[in-house]
Order: C-alpha cells, then structure tokens, then sequence
C-alpha cells in the first residue's frame, strides 16, 4: 500500500512540474507594451498590431530584433514595404511568396544558363574569338572590355614619351 501510494504521489509531482514546466502559453505584446526600439522599427505597423495574430506579432518581433543589424539599405526597404506588407491577406502573402520564388528559381536558371554560354565562348580559339570580336558577334562583356583595352592603349600611346627610334627619324 504505501508503495502504491508512494507512486501516486511521485505521478503527481511529475505531472504538475511537467504542467508548469510548460507554463502558460504567452500572450503576445500589444502595441504598449513593446520596447520604444520595437516601436521604432515597427511603426508603420502600430495602427494594425493589436489586430495581428499571435504568429504574425512573432515574425514581427523577429524582424524587429534583427533590424538593427541589417545594413542601411535594407533597413529602409523594410520599412518601405512594412505597412503594405501586413495589409495583404494570408492569401494575398502566400500568393506573393509564391511568385517571388518562381522569379528567384527563374534569375537562378538564367544565371545559370548565361554562365555555361559564356564558358562555351572562353573555350573557343583566340583566332575565332578575335573574329567574333571584329564582327561584332562576341558577348556585349567581351566587346565592351575589348573596347576599353583598345582605348587604354591609345592613351598610353599618346601618352608615352617617344622612342628613340621615332626622334632620330625627326631629326634627320
């Protein structure tokens, strides 16, 4: 008997510090009590934050936190696109997410696509790129460095003090 009872009360204990071991579930800030930093970041939110869900006050606070970090220009293209951001619906957010990554997936096979052409190119004969280059034909990178070698070389030549052989030929 005292053992059964010994493990009745051993359950107990295990079963009220599991319970208040998980507490209960936090409730999400409301406007007032966020930081004066939080709404700073967050402001252009304030008029809709105590209409949010608990999850979306999360994702909020975490871009709040990591804000402060983030380079200048990202910082403002945060704040630039906060408010019209938490307008959109769940669905209209979704839909976003959507395209953005079907754009990112696209800029990824493109990259990927430019790249192997131009190591297809860098893979031809010096002689055939040449006529390439001259015919204008070559990848607008290899035309428009090409263009700047031509000029720079100019510049030095005019630049450059003359030769030896180029005065003895004037003063004679």
């Amino acid at each position: 008997m005292a053992k059964a009872l010994l493990a009745i009360a051993l359950s107990l204990i295990f079963a009220s510090s599991s319970v208040l071991a998980a507490g209960p579930k936090k409730k999400q800030p409301s406007w007032d009590e966020l930081s004066r930093e939080q709404q700073q970041v967050l402001a252009p939110l304030a008029p809709d934050w105590n209409n949010f869900s608990a999850r979306r006050k999360r994702k909020w606070l975490g871009i709040a936190e990591r804000y402060p970090v983030m380079e200048p220009l990202e910082q403002a293209k945060v704040q630039r696109k906060m408010r019209p951001w938490s307008k959109l619906t769940p669905e209209q957010r979704r839909a976003a997410r959507k395209r953005f990554k079907k754009l990112q997936e696209l800029a990824t096979q493109k990259q990927q696509s430019l790249s192997e052409k131009w190591e297809e190119y860098r893979r031809i004969p010096e002689a055939e790129r040449k006529q390439f280059e001259a015919a204008g034909k070559a990848p607008k990178k290899v035309r428009e460095s090409s263009k700047r070698r031509a000029k720079k070389k100019a510049r030095t030549r005019a630049s450059a003090p003359p030769t030896s052989a180029s005065t003895s030929a004037t003063t004679e």
